[in-house]
């Protein structure tokens, strides 16, 4: 199975409730429309719970910026959870590891109160810390980044991980989750995919069948500083096709689920800027320093998120209703999302979503 661009629907794990199902319909109405002011929740709460990380990869943005370490405040935390039964799920990710988080484990435990999902993307170094948690409070989807399908090619990428650790890890889960005979968490690795290691893909998806886990997510290396611009696929659509021809036959042959980007000059966007965007819509993300912003992938920040306020109040500010107005309106988005490289919206058939030398990518953090 091969399923490409990002759909306006989440992760489809356990039934919505009442509550959920009457927000998110009404979330999808109001997108259709197109509306700046919306009645609807989000679908979707994203906190980057930290800047900071336990690896050191090559390809990280966070290399070429400058920014202070911030940590998410458990107190905001908090504020989210009488929200937490009509939205469809909370994910827990951004610019840092969230496993390393003091209270990431009490942060799942605060979310299985309520009917929301719970979805984080790690990079598989603090599995068995977390591994009871995942069943005790029912984690629905995790990720696993991993950048090759060798214990040499992902340690030469992501400085710091080990392959082989992640794998046994991974199998450990996958064993508790079939002993208890239970159909989640979905688990899926997210390969980012560059010049020196997408020949490892297919393997990397039967590594993924030899463990046990569902999906392999693909996303290209976006290079942000000169010494990675020979690692980047722009230009390279023949190299890319053979590799992910190969790759979707052994994903044929194994069962597994594989998320593929489009081939440059195939992708569905055209000659459009960008994929239709609607996180703005869909999604609310909270930066570790407290600043709301309209995306993972964006140096944008609207403004401080303040407990005291409602959060329609807040999901209705004049910066979020601007931004409606304006992220799919060629003439008036913003430059950041004129060139955007966030992996499931970008255009892929744009020199700008594989290369970001010398441009602002990232947020300033700050608390």
């Amino acid at each position: 199975m091969i399923i490409r661009a990002k759909r306006k629907e989440l992760f489809k794990g356990k039934p919505l409730s009442q509550k959920q199902q009457e927000n998110t319909e009404k979330n999808l109405r109001e997108i259709e429309a197109g509306a700046q002011v919306l009645e609807s929740y989000p679908r979707r709460l994203v906190f980057e719970l930290t800047n900071a990380c336990n690896l050191n990869c090559v390809m990280c943005g966070r290399n070429a910026a400058d920014f202070k370490m911030t940590s998410f405040d458990m107190d905001v935390f908090r504020s989210f959870e009488p929200m937490m039964d009509t939205i469809e799920e909370v994910t827990l990710m951004g610019w840092g590891e969230p496993t390393i988080h003091p209270h990431f484990n009490e942060m799942l435990e605060i979310i299985d109160r309520h009917d929301a999902r719970k979805y984080f993307c790690c990079n598989g170094m603090n599995l068995k810390k977390i591994r009871e948690s995942i069943f005790k409070y029912n984690v629905d989807v995790f990720a696993v980044s991993v950048d090759g399908a060798t214990y040499e090619t992902n340690a030469r990428i992501r400085r710091g991980s080990d392959l082989n650790v992640i794998t046994e890890d991974l199998k450990s889960i996958v064993e508790e989750r079939n002993r208890r005979n239970l159909k989640y968490p979905w688990i899926n690795f997210v390969f980012c995919a560059m010049e020196s290691n997408i020949r490892e893909l297919p393997d990397l998806v039967r590594l993924a069948a030899e463990i046990g886990i569902d999906e392999v997510k693909v996303v290209y290396l976006t290079a942000f500083n000169e010494e990675l611009l020979h690692e980047t696929l722009w230009g390279k659509e023949s190299f890319i096709q053979e590799v992910f021809s190969e790759a979707v036959s052994v994903g044929d042959e194994t069962g597994i689920v594989l998320k593929l980007p489009h081939i440059p000059g195939e992708d569905i966007a055209g000659d459009n800027d960008h994929k239709e965007c609607f996180v703005a819509w869909r999604d609310f993300f909270l930066g570790s320093d407290g600043y709301v912003r309209p995306c993972m992938s964006t140096p944008i920040k609207f403004f401080k998120y303040d407990m005291q306020k409602t959060f329609l109040d807040i999901w209705n500010a004049p910066e979020y209703q601007e931004y409606r107005k304006i992220v799919n309106d060629h003439d008036n988005m913003d430059q950041p999302c004129r060139r955007c490289y966030q992996s499931s919206h970008c255009n892929w058939n744009k020199k700008e979503s594989f290369i970001q030398i010398g441009e602002k990518f990232s947020p300033d953090w700050e608390k």
